[in-house]
């Protein structure tokens, strides 16, 4: 009996200690330093006593800083959700525009990260808006609920856009971005987008989670739901009740969703969920062989570009000898 209150001791103990583990990792997961505390560094640059202090008690992350900018002339614009943050955005006007492309990012990322995307669609003839998420970039805030509160963020730039350019306003977003949408359109339903693209959203917080500690070795199915309890306590949120697959049932408008086969963050039953729970018929999903959770337009920059001119039911533009763009 003496030996089994030992072991009991010992492993209340334990999960003591694995709750206190889990807890700041929750917390500095969902928390973005100002550059002046925390610069951003990538994983590389870190010195191994810091890393091992971070295993421990997490990972500080530094707001990713815009270093790269638009090639063509774009204007600064400064939105403000529901919170009060000012959001900050980027636009770009094409001549004679066939609608607006607003496009969101993903966790731990900025708009400088989406310059690609967002070129391309101004080449095909949209005005666009990247913006930078809440706590993410330029934008205020240090606290990120992993798209839960950022479909604030995503009305925000979609009233902006509607008010600017008309009716046109077309949605793309990567990872956290696409499931921002995901969970906007739920959350309100007089945002009525022409067309949706979404890139390798999660289909859960649960999911999402799991997918985070797969990616470090991690045992997912013990850590993720003391991980995801520790961040709804802490960011006043129900993690466990975040269903994004669910959301998009109020997805009503044509929707393009993509995905990378290699893709370990975001597995192909999420993807089916998603796909088939859309509310519209017109819908197409797109498997990229070649790529994972990454940048499909850099990574297999011929298949995406193809696929998102013809979901636009636009031409691909073409370059001259001379430089200029021209259209097939």
């Amino acid at each position: 009996m003496k030996l089994l209150r030992v072991l009991a001791r010992i492993l209340l103990v334990l999960f003591v200690l694995l709750n206190v583990m889990l807890a700041f990792h929750a917390y500095r997961f969902t928390y973005f330093y100002e550059n002046a505390e925390v610069p951003y560094r990538k994983p590389e640059d870190i010195p191994i006593s810091e890393r091992i202090q971070q295993i421990l008690f997490g990972f500080r992350f530094g707001k990713r800083p815009n270093v790269e900018f638009p090639e063509k002339p774009f204007q600064t614009v400064w939105l403000r959700n529901t919170a009060g943050q000012r959001l900050e955005a980027w636009a770009t006007q094409a001549p004679n525009p066939k609608g607006t492309v607003v496009l969101f990012h993903g966790h731990a990322s900025c708009k400088s990260n989406v310059l690609a995307e967002q070129a391309y669609f101004r080449s095909l003839g949209f005005n666009t808006l990247a913006v930078d998420f809440r706590a993410h970039g330029s934008s205020e805030g240090n606290v990120t609920t992993i798209g839960y509160r950022e479909a604030d963020d995503v009305k925000a730039a979609y009233d902006y856009a509607s008010a600017q350019g008309g009716p046109n306003v077309v949605l793309w977003g990567v990872s956290m971005g696409a499931v921002s949408i995901l969970s906007a359109l739920h959350e309100y339903p007089n945002l009525r987008p022409s067309r949706v693209m979404l890139e390798c959203p999660f289909g859960s917080m649960q999911a999402a989670v799991e997918g985070r500690l797969r990616t470090m070795g991690l045992p997912s199915a013990v850590l993720s739901p003391i991980l995801i309890f520790w961040g709804s306590v802490q960011r006043g949120m129900w993690g466990f009740g975040y269903q994004p697959s669910e959301y998009a049932k109020a997805v009503h408008c044509p929707v393009l969703l993509q995905w990378g086969e290699q893709d370990k963050r975001v597995l192909r039953p999420e993807t089916e969920a998603i796909f088939s729970n859309f509310g519209t018929k017109n819908k197409k999903l797109m498997v990229f062989e070649n790529s994972g959770h990454q940048s499909f337009c850099q990574n297999e920059a011929q298949k995406w570009k193809a696929a998102v001119a013809s979901f636009l039911n636009v031409p691909e533009p073409t370059l001259a000898k001379n430089g200029v763009t021209e259209w097939n």
